[in-house]
């Protein structure tokens, strides 16, 4: 039996595609979740995973699978659609799961032959099972995966052209963030795999770099942060030799000894969302961690950074109380942070969040001729009607943010001081470098959206 795992890229997001530059190679990673449902199936099925991001394969030329499965984020669906339209042409059987096929499921439905809503553990043998007897169903719905029983991702099935490898340790988030899907995902109780299995996962993966795709790698209560302490002291002890990068909350520079422990462990940078830089903005989002009384960001980053790792800082814009010059008041809040790399984003409404179902209500998706439009999901694009902003505005205000952060002086300055500290020096150039590259693509792709159709 033949398995085809396939992994849609998005034409409009140059990191997408690493032949468009070599910066791109450092801003791509595994689709993991691929390399666990490869996990998940049987040493009799012939299994081949398929990246698009490492470059588009002639289907038709290859040998005739007995079963398609397609992953997607949302920004993927339109291009999932297409590739499972060829396959079913020819008779293939295509089943789709993921984020966007969970809170999109009737049009999904549309596309392919079955969809796989949520975590896939508790029903993959079912598909397969029912593959093979032809009868197989419309939805199958996972429910949340036991940790204790979550299998190791085929980690072999993809060996070249990577720069990160990426594992996955805990699942769920109790933030429950207006813009965030997670929680409806993968639930809002936080689940942690045993340590033993992750570190023979982490052992599996060949590249010297990891990205640990969890969404908050911490968590967030006293609790939680001691499970994650358990697990670096392992990491320590087993030394791997492994350097990586990780989703964190602000919390992680409360605890010295979390901090210590982490950057002995390997822990070379950390993804923190500070979302806004107004309280105003932080209460608009839900983002209650950042608003503790008395946080002070540039002290909480530096306190990060003094063991060696770098921190790049997420900002959101395009709130309902953003107004113009929030694109200059964000880089300079990153800048007055200390953020070794800043990730600006566009307000996004996703399928499946508290911010889609209030945008949709209040008629305020923009971008809505799906699927075609799902290509701009990227937080890249803007997509919807802004209170204070045209789209040429929220267009001019993020140009003002990246041109500001990602001058070649300001990186030039972050890079200087990351030598000065001993901080990675590398890896901040490589970073700055393919962040500037990165923005100056999207805004040129920017210009010409046609989405500016229907601007308010």
């Amino acid at each position: 039996m033949r398995l085809y795992l396939i992994n849609p890229f998005n034409p409009l997001v140059s990191l997408a595609n690493i032949k468009e530059s070599r910066w791109n190679r450092y801003r791509v990673w595994k689709p993991l979740g691929l390399l666990v449902v490869a996990g998940l199936t049987p040493s009799e099925w012939d299994i081949t995973v398929i990246d698009e991001n490492l470059g588009v394969r002639d289907y038709a030329a290859l040998p005739p699978p007995d079963l398609v499965g397609i992953t997607a984020f949302t920004s993927q669906a339109s291009r999932a659609y297409e590739v499972a339209a060829g396959f079913r042409r020819r008779g293939a059987p295509v089943v789709m799961g993921g984020i966007h096929a969970t809170m999109c499921q009737q049009e999904a439905l549309q596309h392919v032959d079955a969809i796989v809503t949520g975590e896939a553990e508790s029903v993959w043998a079912d598909v397969l099972r029912d593959i093979r007897q032809g009868q197989l169903r419309r939805i199958y719905a996972g429910q949340y995966a036991d940790m204790a029983r979550v299998l190791p991702a085929r980690h072999d099935l993809l060996r070249e052209g990577y720069a990160f490898g990426a594992i996955q340790t805990t699942r769920g988030c109790p933030l429950h963030c207006d813009f965030c899907s997670v929680s409806a995902f993968n639930g809002k109780r936080y689940r942690r795999r045993p340590i033993a299995p992750v570190l023979e996962e982490f052992k599996s993966i060949q590249e010297k770099w990891v990205l640990i795709v969890d969404d908050n790698l911490i968590g967030t209560t006293p609790a939680h942060i001691e499970q994650a302490k358990e697990l670096l002291r392992a990491l320590i002890q087993a030394d791997l030799g492994k350097n990586w990068i990780a989703q964190v909350t602000i919390n992680l520079a409360d605890d010295e000894e979390l901090m210590a422990l982490a950057a002995q462990a390997g822990c070379r940078g950390v993804f923190i969302g500070f979302e806004s830089p107004t309280a105003e903005g932080l209460a608009e989002v839900g983002k209650k961690f950042n608003l503790l009384k008395g946080r002070d960001f540039r002290a909480s980053v530096r306190r990060i950074q003094r063991h060696r790792i770098l921190v790049v800082g997420s900002f959101i814009m395009g709130l309902d109380c953003d107004e113009p010059g929030i694109g200059r008041r964000t880089a300079q809040a990153a800048s007055r942070y200390g953020v070794d790399l800043l990730n600006a984003l566009f307000l996004t409404p996703l399928p499946g969040t508290r911010l889609w179902d209030r945008l949709k209500a209040q008629n305020r998706i923009a971008a809505n001729d799906f699927p075609g439009d799902w290509k701009y999901y990227t937080l890249g694009f803007p997509t919807a009607f802004y209170k204070h902003f045209s789209w040429a505005d929220i267009l001019s205000e993020m140009n003002a943010c990246e041109r500001r952060f990602y001058s070649l002086w300001g990186i030039l300055r972050r890079v200087v001081r990351s030598f000065l500290r001993r901080r990675q020096p590398l890896l901040s150039l490589v970073s700055n470098l393919s962040f500037r590259n990165n923005a100056r693509l999207t805004r040129r792709t920017s210009g010409g959206l046609d989405l500016l159709r229907g601007e308010g």
